[in-house]
């Protein structure tokens, strides 16, 4: 069925509380815009759903399927379907693109991928997403431009086939064509499976290009409001202090914004530039 379900999900990040009480529900083939102002638990939310060991689940549940994804290790819960595009790719030197993808797609099969049908799927990924001819022979993310990482992102999500695919500011980095780009690709990926998409953009463009079936405003670690594109392109042009006056949330102070984890660098804080 692939169904992922949170609820009343409660986490904290060093001793502060970023998410107070979340449910949300993700039936197969929806895409889910996750929006609201910098600093209200986006990015928490997915590092969560993936297993980042930064944040704490205090309370609640998240099932994919019936199954406690909590109890699963981070691998586990790649190998179910679940994946992350995340906002800070790290890179890995000494790993080359092609020896990465193919060892994280036999984890997640039972049988290994052949070689000839591996580097066929890449090589028309590659050329898909027009990056660089050699890329498959790089180091991963080593010296890539911040576009080329999160188009790196985007092919690794290709050549994986989630159920659920997390997509942490993946447009962020990348100029008008190559958002089109990214965007066509996640499209085609969609029409041909029943992949559901979380996705977190401040950018109405990028949204209007995936046209989300459902919109939620995520503020003070709960989602306030959910509709669909309509509610995206509201907050496009109006922006979000309407929403704050009609649901009288009181506004929070800079310095109150949580803090996000890289994976590459989890001894490291860094305030959330959201």
């Amino acid at each position: 069925m692939n169904k992922l379900k949170i609820e009343d999900l409660h986490v904290k990040v060093e001793d502060k509380e970023i998410l107070k009480g979340l449910d949300l529900e993700i039936n197969p083939h929806e895409i889910h815009a996750i929006m609201g102002p910098n600093g209200n638990g986006k990015s928490t939310l997915l590092q969560t759903i993936m297993g980042h060991p930064k944040y704490i689940v205090t309370k609640g549940k998240i099932t994919f399927d019936d199954q406690d994804v909590l109890a699963m290790s981070v691998d586990q819960r790649s190998k179910i379907g679940l994946f992350l595009g995340m906002q800070y790719p790290m890179e890995i030197g000494g790993v080359t693109n092609s020896d990465f993808l193919r060892a994280a797609i036999n984890a997640r099969n039972t049988e290994n991928i052949s070689l000839f049908k591996f580097i066929k799927e890449m090589d028309a990924n590659i050329q898909k997403l027009k990056m660089k001819e050699d890329l498959a022979h790089r180091f991963v993310n080593d010296g890539f431009s911040g576009g080329e990482k999160k188009r790196n992102e985007i092919l690794q999500m290709l050549m994986l086939k989630p159920q659920i695919a997390m997509l942490d500011e993946i447009d962020s980095g990348l100029d008008v064509d190559a958002i089109k780009l990214v965007a066509d690709a996640i499209l085609d990926l969609y029409a041909k499976s029943d992949l559901s998409i979380m996705v977190v953009s401040h950018y109405e463009r990028f949204l209007s290009l995936l046209r989300p079936t459902h919109c939620h405003v995520l503020i003070d670690g709960k989602i306030v409001m959910s509709g669909d594109s309509e509610l995206a392109a509201k907050i496009d042009k109006d922006g979000y202090d309407w929403l704050y006056e009609e649901l009288a949330i009181a506004k929070k102070s800079p310095d109150e914004a949580p803090l996000v984890f890289s994976l590459g660098t989890c001894a490291k804080n860094v305030r959330n530039p959201k």
